[in-house]
C-alpha cells in the first residue's frame, strides 16, 4: 500500500461477536418489616422529628417537647452517649428550655459531636424515659447504611 493512502476503517464482522447471554436481575432486597405497635394504656410510644441546627447551636423542637412535658423553663441536663447528644430533666441542672421552645444545645456539647451550624439532627422524643435524643444525620445515615450492607434490613 503506498503510504499516502489512508488504512481502511476497521469493522467488526458481525459473526465473530457473540450474542450477550441473557442475565437475570439480582434479586430485589427484601423491605424492612416494621415492628407491631404496642398497645396498652402505659405503653408511650417514642416520637421522632428532624430539625437543622441555626447558628447559636439551636433546633426548633415545640412538638416533641410538647409531648415528653417540657415547657419553657423547663431543667434540662445535657450529656453524650454512643454519639448522641442526650437531654433530661433535671431540677437542678443550669440548662432551660427557651421561652420560644426552641433546644438550645450547649457549644462543647456541640463541638464533642461536631455539629456545626446547619447540620441536620434527627430527634428521638422517649416520654416513658423522658429522654430526648439528638443524633447527628450523618450517624443515623451510617447506622442505617452499614446495617443495610450486613444485610440486617430485615
Amino acid at each position: 500500500m503506498p503510504r499516502n493512502v489512508p488504512a481502511p476503517a476497521e469493522q467488526m464482522i458481525a459473526a465473530l461477536i457473540p450474542a450477550p447471554l441473557p442475565r437475570a436481575r439480582p434479586p430485589r432486597p427484601p423491605l424492612p418489616q416494621l415492628p407491631a405497635p404496642r398497645t396498652g394504656p402505659d405503653q408511650v410510644e417514642p416520637h421522632l422529628d428532624v430539625g437543622r441546627l441555626d447558628p447559636s447551636g439551636r433546633v426548633s423542637a415545640r412538638p416533641l417537647l410538647h409531648r415528653l412535658g417540657w415547657p419553657p423553663g423547663h431543667r434540662i441536663q445535657f450529656d453524650i452517649a454512643h454519639g448522641a447528644v442526650t437531654a433530661t430533666s433535671s431540677p437542678a441542672a443550669s440548662h432551660t428550655i427557651g421561652a420560644t421552645g426552641l433546644l438550645a444545645i450547649p457549644a462543647p456539647i456541640r463541638q464533642m459531636c461536631h455539629l456545626a451550624a446547619g447540620a441536620v439532627v434527627v430527634l428521638l422524643a422517649d416520654p416513658a424515659n423522658d429522654l430526648l435524643l439528638v443524633y447527628p444525620a450523618r450517624t443515623i445515615t451510617r447506622l442505617l447504611a452499614d446495617q443495610f450492607a450486613a444485610g440486617d434490613a430485615s
